[in-house]
Order: C-alpha cells, then sequence, then structure tokens
C-alpha cells in the first residue's frame, strides 16, 4: 500500500462525526464486498474513496456488456474480465492507499469461513438467496457485523446484523424461496440507478459501523421505491427466538 495521504480526505475529516480519529479507523479497517455487480459496484467506489485500508472482493463471474448499465466500476473493454479483477483496476486507478484481495471464486460453504472470518464487515451484494443465506449464516456463526441488501425493478432494500444486537437476515426471510417464487432482474429487470443508491448506502453503513457513529439500520429494514420516490422503515424488534442462525431455541 502505498503512503497514506491525508490530504485526499480532507472534506471528510472536516466531517465532526469522522476526524483524524475516524480516518485513522478506517485506513485499519477490512471490508470484504461480495459481489462486484450493480450493489458491489457503487460499494467499492466509495468504500475505496473514503479510504478503507483493505478490501476483498469475492466474484467468480466474468463482465458482461448486459452489466455495464448499472456495474459502474466496469467498462466495457473488459467485457469477458473477472468481475473481481476488474474492480481491482478501478480501486488501484482511483486510490493507491488500499490494499486489495481479490478472490476470484464463488462463495461456498467449504470457503465462506476461512474467505469472511479475514474482515471486519462484510457487504451482501449478491443477487440470489442462496449465497446471501449462506453470507447470513457465517456472518452470525463468526460473529461478524454484515449489511444485507436486495434491488429489483425500480426497488431496493437494506438492513444491517451487527452480532447480539438485532435480527439477522434469516430471523426475516426464514428460508431460501422456492424456484419461481421471486421475480430475478434477469426477467423483469432493474434500473440502474436504484443499484447505485442501495449500495451507496450500504457503504455508509460500513462506514458507519467502522467509525462507530451514528444509528445502524440494526433491526430495521430501509425499504425505497424509486418509481414513487418513497422510502419507509420496517421494523423488527428483536431476533427470532426460533431462527436457524441466531435464535435461542436453535442454539440452546
Amino acid at each position: 500500500m502505498g503512503k497514506y495521504s491525508y490530504e485526499r480526505y480532507d472534506r471528510q475529516i472536516r466531517l465532526a462525526e469522522i476526524g483524524i480519529a475516524g480516518q485513522e479507523k478506517l485506513k485499519h479497517a477490512k471490508v470484504l464486498v461480495i459481489g462486484a455487480g450493480g450493489l458491489g459496484s457503487p460499494a467499492i467506489m466509495y468504500l475505496s474513496g473514503a479510504g478503507v485500508g483493505t478490501i476483498g472482493i469475492v466474484d467468480s463471474d466474468i463482465v458482461s456488456i448486459t452489466n455495464v448499465h448499472r456495474q459502474i466500476i466496469h467498462p466495457e473493454k473488459n467485457a469477458g474480465i473477472n468481475k473481481a479483477a476488474s474492480a481491482s483496476e478501478f480501486i488501484k486507478a482511483n486510490n493507491s492507499d488500499v490494499q486489495i484481495n481479490i478472490h476470484e471464486c464463488l462463495l461456498t460453504e467449504e470457503n465462506a469461513v476461512e474467505i469472511i472470518s479475514q474482515y471486519d464487515f462484510i457487504i451482501d451484494a449478491v443477487d440470489n438467496f442462496e449465497t446471501k443465506f449462506l453470507i447470513n449464516d457465517t456472518c452470525v456463526y463468526l460473529k461478524k457485523a454484515f449489511c444485507y441488501a436486495g434491488v429489483i425493478q425500480m426497488h431496493g432494500q437494506v438492513m444491517t446484523y451487527v452480532p447480539d444486537m438485532g435480527a439477522c437476515m434469516r430471523c426475516v426471510f426464514e428460508d431460501i424461496p422456492e424456484d419461481g417464487l421471486v421475480e430475478k432482474c434477469v426477467t423483469v429487470g432493474v434500473l440502474g440507478p436504484v443499484c447505485g443508491i442501495i449500495g451507496c448506502i450500504e457503504a455508509v453503513e460500513a462506514i458507519k459501523f467502522i467509525t462507530g457513529i451514528g444509528n445502524l439500520l440494526i433491526g430495521r429494514m430501509f425499504i425505497f421505491d424509486a418509481l414513487n420516490m418513497n422510502c419507509r422503515i420496517a421494523k423488527f424488534s428483536k431476533p427470532s427466538r426460533t431462527c436457524k442462525a441466531c435464535g435461542e431455541i436453535n442454539n440452546s
């Protein structure tokens, strides 16, 4: 990692909530972004811009021309290149302060603990429920904080899990939906800027967690409707006692 330049973070350091102390925390933090697509792109952009010292990226997919309208860290010329490697190119060009760890693989039951255990905060930026539940269950097991998000068409949602402080994703959704019950972006589409808004909120949650400022979306889900420009907060008062990941009954 190159010489850490505090000058580039001047406007961020001027925030009373951040300051030099907060910037130091960001410098030494390690954040893992799982998925370098529509949600991962804006998250990676702003985490690297904020000066997070180490960013890990997990993605086994390659850049496609159908991605670039929303996956804005990938230029057209990178079509056919692994998305984690392409994202690494962006970070290197944007901020030499950042150390980048590339994981050009699927997150699986075999490697999830090994990969996730290396980081302080995890961002779920994937587009399938199987991996989302794997991220949730692994983070609960390892006592790692993470931010869940999802987007479809012109809608998005975000919530944050911190160990022993609120509901996890499985408390809310319980189990992986059966095939065909949930629509997918590949069939019904998604508006690019909605991915940007939701991915940016994930980055904000990561920065707040690292620096210890503000109120995280713990036990709360931010729900955004771009078509009607409405947003609301759904509250989950406490973890489900019967949750398969964090519930008292299943873990007693």
